[in-house]
């Protein structure tokens, strides 16, 4: 629990940096040039408190009250467009002051000590915090899942706190840095009057873009400038000790492993889930089902569209569409709102004529889909076959070409003919020269070296004479399965990997079981081991991940050696850092 609150008070942080937050800016400077010295210290608690408050709260409130979420939105559009035209238009700004102080008298009277301008600035600051979207790596992708599963107890309010904090510390330098500068201003020319009514229209033009949802549409624009840099801030929570405290912070006792990158043979994952609790189809005259698409490859798409990495998506998942849908391709996006306001129908038809979206989508408004397919992130794809079976999943961004020649096998796999090229469009993903996470169980396994092949069961492998980069292979007699591999006799494992660090999950037969751990033939030395490996050895007490090597931010080639001391210990997966 402490890992996590130190993890979202550090991504609180860093959001201030953020593309998703830079709409907010102007906003916020514009508000800070009005009077009162606490003015700032308002605008950053209001919008700490209206944040805090509504994610964890608006499901709850819809119910009892039964409250379209919207109206909030819709208020704070107002509010923050009335203070934009009350700085355009002195006078009327006065009597709008008037209005509050007299609406706020009590509070005042008893808050005296907040000093001038800070209830007006709270206001601003609440307003905010209801309009505002932030980005939503895995901790507020949690905290938002479980509040509108109504799932919130004393962690996630606690972790939310964590995350707003480090969110309104730089947010209140900031606006006191706009406070500071205004004030010196009126020292020194007599056109503060103009500059003020220019914030004016700044705030005006906001709330404009906020109503319009165009200022996600800028955001797209600025992230695909800078590709990288848009991602550079969700490193802080993607980590595997973050995602090991969320996953039991969901009541996840199970390990999770993703299905592969890529594969020439695509493996049959079982029977899909089907769509379950949809609050409203969009974009068809009826009800959709998997018994429904039978016959069809069918594309399940989870997204929200307030998600700036959904958005970024999307052209590839409507690109698809179009290119496929004469051949038997079926999207099917299933949106799965992160905040209340994206509950709204009218708010999610807007979206989709905004990204030129012709595929069918499900408003799945209580997570019931979502649950059901047992996902966690935005966005997160589910390719099935004609059959009704799952065949690949892929979570986040990029790995288009991938995705778009599982599409094409299937529909090839269903009798159609396909012409035509891999589609052109640009990945912004951000690449980092890394092993890719690579998985041990025959279904899902790739990057495999080795003359035997992955057959299913019992087989003894001999080591191959050259080990690639981003390679593995298995020496000894293992008993391959479709989700791991288990020892049986003399086994070993090497991977030539380019990483800092690497994990891998394991299971042991029996607590104590060991491993020893080799690095380019030699026993790893104590400054290169991660936490996990003391004097050389990894010694199993459970089945989790271990963190097996830490180069110490080093990114290097290095060829890495198991060699299992134990029968029975179960591999699945190596993920790098």
């Amino acid at each position: 629990m402490i890992i996590l609150l130190i993890f979202s008070f550090l991504a609180g942080f860093v959001t201030i940096l953020a593309p998703c937050i830079w709409p907010l800016l102007p906003i916020v400077l514009s508000a800070s040039s009005g009077t009162g010295k606490r003015k700032p210290l308002g605008i950053t608690l209001g919008v700490m408190t209206s944040f805090t408050v509504f994610t964890l709260s608006i499901s709850y409130l819809e119910r009892i009250f039964h409250l379209d979420p919207n109206i909030f939105r819709l208020l704070a559009v107002i509010i923050i467009g009335l203070l934009g035209v009350s700085m355009l238009i002195p006078s009327l700004g006065a009597r709008f002051e008037i209005f509050i102080n007299h609406l706020l008298s009590p509070l005042q009277n008893k808050f005296k000590k907040q000093g001038t301008g800070f209830w007006a600035g709270y206001g601003t600051g609440f307003s905010i915090g209801l309009v505002w979207a932030p980005c939503a790596g895995p901790i507020l992708a949690t905290i938002a899942t479980l509040a509108a599963t109504q799932a919130v107890d004393i962690r996630v309010v606690a972790i939310t706190l964590a995350y707003v904090t480090g969110l309104g510390i730089p947010l209140f330098f900031i606006s006191l840095a706009g406070s500071w500068c205004f004030s010196r201003m009126r020292q020194f020319t007599k056109y503060t009057g103009r500059v003020q009514q220019v914030f004016g229209v700044v705030m005006i033009a906001a709330a404009l873009l906020i109503y319009t949802n165009y200022d996600k549409t800028i955001q797209i624009k600025i992230l695909n400038l800078f590709p990288s840099y848009g991602n550079l801030f969700n490193k802080i929570e993607n980590n595997e000790t973050v995602a090991k405290e969320l996953q039991a912070l969901r009541g996840e006792k199970e390990i999770t492993v993703a299905t592969p990158t890529d594969s020439e043979a695509l493996p049959d994952l079982g029977p899909a889930a089907d769509f379950v609790g949809i609050t409203q189809w969009l974009n068809t005259s009826s009800e959709l089902s998997l018994a429904s698409l039978r016959g069809k490859v069918v594309l399940v798409d989870f997204w929200t569209y307030t998600c700036v990495n959904c958005v970024r998506t999307l052209p590839h998942v409507t690109g698809w569409y179009e290119k496929y849908k004469d051949n038997g391709f079926v999207v099917v996006g299933v949106h799965a709102p992160e905040f209340a306001f994206e509950k709204s129908t009218a708010n999610v038809e807007s979206a989709i004529k905004q990204f030129k979206i012709n595929y069918p989508v499900a408003q799945d408004n209580d997570f019931k889909t979502w649950k059901n397919y047992k996902n966690h992130y935005w966005p997160a794809e589910y390719l099935i076959d004609a059959t009704g079976h799952l065949r690949r999943t892929h979570f986040g961004e990029g790995k288009y070409d991938e995705m778009e020649r599982a599409i094409r096998q299937l529909l090839m796999e269903n009798g159609q003919t396909i012409l035509g090229d891999l589609s052109s469009g640009q990945d912004q993903t951000p690449q980092y020269a890394r092993t890719p996470e690579t998985y041990l169980g025959a279904a899902r396994m790739e990057r495999f070296s080795s003359p035997e092949g992955k057959q299913i069961g019992v087989t003894l492998f001999t080591k191959p004479a050259v080990l690639p980069p981003n390679r593995f292979f298995y020496e000894g007699t293992w008993d391959l399965e479709k989700e791991y591999a288990k020892a049986i006799l003399n086994a070993a494992l090497e991977i030539k990997f380019k990483a800092g660090k690497v994990f891998l999950v394991i299971g042991p037969k029996n607590p104590g079981d060991q491993i020893k751990v080799f690095i380019d033939g030699n026993p790893v030395k104590a400054e290169d081991v991660g936490k996990d490996v003391f004097d050389g050895v990894i010694t199993l007490d459970s089945e989790r991940l271990y963190e097996i090597i830490d180069l110490k931010s080093r990114v290097e080639l290095h060829t890495l050696r198991l060699e299992f001391q134990n029968k029975g210990i179960i591999v699945y997966a190596f993920t790098f850092g």
